[in-house]
């Protein structure tokens, strides 16, 4: 009796590998739930804007409807000024 109870004890490589098969098994069943939401992240929509150097930005659609306008109607000269830049 006394040598069963100490096989139980014992870690053998039959019962370490069931257990380290699981483990690595464990990354594919969370893919899934990732997948879905990066697909929702990459259906939000983007505008392309022009800086005053001539490069591009992508905008987010719903950032542009929350913004508010500052001053209409507004000469090139005012505006770079009020960005900064010598005329």
């Amino acid at each position: 009796m006394k040598d069963k109870s100490k096989n139980r004890n014992e870690i053998s490589r039959r019962r370490i590998l069931p257990i380290l098969g699981g483990t690595l098994l464990l990354p594919f069943f969370g893919f899934t739930q990732a997948a879905s939401e990066e697909e929702d992240i990459s259906k939000e929509e983007y505008e392309t804007l022009l800086k005053p150097d001539g490069t591009t930005v992508k905008v987010k659609v719903s950032t542009l409807k929350r913004s508010k306008v500052v001053k209409k109607n507004i000469s090139n000269t005012s505006f770079l000024q009020w960005l900064g830049k010598k005329i």
